[in-house]
């Protein structure tokens, strides 16, 4: 049997020296990965942030012209509390239109933050946002249509946390930034100056944007230092359209205790994860034999028509690439030993008898003339692109909805919002392992059945949205709006 550990052996140090082929770690000093900073409002009920420029040197070259929230880039990991209200406060210090979307928030229609609801240069937005939903790791990013793929990359991206307070009690490790790791997955490409670079060809808007360096909390180069014992990582791929698939260097197993939008009841053990465009995931593992080891991720497979023929794109294009590498530091106490029995989560068991069926599909403009099309219409769901005019369905609140939702083409991330949805099939098959959980984006290969209870209200004003999150697709018309009513 061959291993991760044999294949890395063969293909000897050039691998963990390049976040993806051709690209030198070298350029840059390792140094200790910083994690966005805190922004604890589990006590006041309140945050602000301030959408801004700002200027970052990623490669230690020439400085990039970013944007942030709070920050140059990115920005801070907000903690709010479950079963409560909390007061945002934002302001656009940008010079152009902006928007905040809550990703993974079940909230309102006119809180969400979708297209409908942007901020303009100088403005503020003070939504109330009515939490009532288990603990979580989910995010917040700029939801501008036509600009949000642009907008993102620049750096309007977050992640949030809902917290109960309880994790202590459930043995999960909750130290910010010892034992409990909020990790960014991005990838971005630059220039010869070392500038980050978003000059899109035609295959960029097609396929998606791929950048060739690997970045984390918006940093190149950087290693984890954690203690020996057990680490929880909370994972968000930010990327635009690149999916990871993770395994750890030395086939130490990946323990799955949260999806999307809760804790499990125990955790699910693994041996890699796949991470689309829009998900988080919450894993534990184990550093408690003090050695060095790195999180790895596959190259991506969603080539689609690029990849010569219509599923062709779908194989493994080449070896592992590194995303993380992790160092023990054994000064550091170890608070979390053992792994939990008992997580306290839960996964959906929702009967999908009566429910309201739905086909969604998912297209992409086929024949000679399909990249010349237009910036709106060269994708579309179910034949109809994107119109921020056209509300493309209504739904009774409180009802239950399965839609069965296909891609042909290739995969795409679906994204719902103001609901968590159970998988119940993907492709006419029990759904697999990592989507046994409560769930707002799924990778939809093929085919998948998903179940869900509308019970947030969405005017037609300030409708939800359905979309993919490769957010080149996004932009260009993959997407649909609905009201709750």
């Amino acid at each position: 049997m061959i291993s991760r550990r044999n294949v890395l052996t063969g293909l000897g140090a050039s691998l963990l020296s390049s976040p993806f082929p051709g690209v030198s770690r070298a350029d840059t000093a390792p140094r200790k990965l910083a994690l966005p900073p805190l922004m604890d409002a589990t006590k006041s009920g309140a945050f602000a942030l301030n959408a801004q420029h700002g200027r970052v040197n990623f490669l230690g070259q020439s400085e990039s012209q970013t944007w942030g929230f709070n920050q140059p880039f990115l920005g801070p990991t907000l903690r709010v509390a479950t079963s409560a209200e909390a007061r945002a406060d934002v302001t656009n210090r940008l010079d152009e239109q902006i928007s905040v979307h809550w990703h993974g928030l079940v909230i309102p229609g006119d809180v969400d933050g979708g297209p409908h609801q942007t901020i303009a240069p100088g403005e503020n937005w003070s939504p109330v946002l009515p939490i009532d939903q288990p603990a979580a790791t989910v995010w917040y990013h700029t939801h501008t249509h036509g600009e949000t793929a642009r907008q993102v990359y620049n750096g309007l991206a977050g992640v949030l946390q809902l917290s109960d307070g309880l994790d202590d009690d459930r043995g999960l490790p909750s130290t910010y930034g010892v034992d409990d790791l909020t990790l960014v997955l991005q990838d971005r490409r630059f220039d010869q100056r070392g500038r980050m670079d978003y000059n899109l060809s035609m295959p960029d808007r097609m396929m998606g944007f791929m950048g060739d360096t690997m970045l984390v909390n918006g940093q190149v180069g950087a290693t984890a230092v954690v203690p020996k014992g057990i680490v929880r990582l909370r994972l968000l791929n930010g990327s635009n359209a690149r999916i990871y698939t993770l395994m750890m260097s030395d086939d130490r197993p990946l323990q799955l205790v949260g999806t999307d939008t809760g804790l499990l009841d125990r955790p699910i053990t693994l041996q890699d994860l796949t991470l689309a465009p829009g998900e988080r995931y919450e894993l534990l593992v184990d550093f408690g034999d003090g050695g060095s080891v790195s999180l790895l991720s596959g190259q991506n497979t969603n080539m689609g028509m690029m990849g010569g023929g219509m599923m062709g794109g779908r194989q493994p294009s080449g070896p592992p690439f590194e995303v993380l590498p992790f160092e023990v530091d054994p000064t550091v106490v170890a608070r979390i030993t053992t792994l939990p029995d008992d997580l306290g989560g839960s996964r959906p068991d929702m009967d999908p008898v009566g429910a309201h069926k739905r086909n969604v599909t998912l297209d992409m403009a086929m024949g000679p003339g399909m990249m010349m099309r237009g910036k709106g219409n060269r994708f579309s769901i179910s034949g109809q692109a994107f119109d921020m005019s056209r509300i493309d369905m209504s739904v009774a609140r409180g009802e239950m909805e399965r839609w069965t939702i296909s891609a042909d083409m290739m995969m795409h991330p679906f994204h719902v919002h103001g609901v968590a949805f159970q998988v119940l099939s993907e492709n006419g098959r029990p759904p697999k392992a990592q989507n046994t959980g409560w769930k707002d984006t799924i990778l939809i290969n093929g085919q998948a059945d998903i179940l869900m209870k509308f019970d947030r209200p969405a005017s037609e004003s300030l409708p939800y949205m359905f979309h993919c999150h490769i957010l080149e697709h996004e932009d260009g018309g993959m997407m649909g709006q609905f009201a709750v009513i």
